[in-house]
């Protein structure tokens, strides 16, 4: 799943961007279920973009 810039979430609705948060709630689960169960993350830096990403995404929906 591509990480979402700024410029691309202005452009999404409100029902998409919450789909797209749901999205990527799921999978930073699942890359921290599999850390956790002992695995190594592909790439480190994935998860951390994925937590931005989301904590953009709710402020974005906040300001709506």
């Amino acid at each position: 799943m591509a990480i979402l810039t700024t410029e691309e979430m202005e452009d999404m609705s409100k029902d998409k961007l919450e789909e797209r948060l749901d999205e990527l709630q799921l999978e930073l689960a699942k890359e921290k279920a599999q850390v956790k169960i002992g695995g190594v993350p592909e790439n480190p830096g994935k998860m951390n973009e994925m937590k931005r990403t989301i904590a953009r995404i709710k402020t974005k929906l906040s300001e709506m």
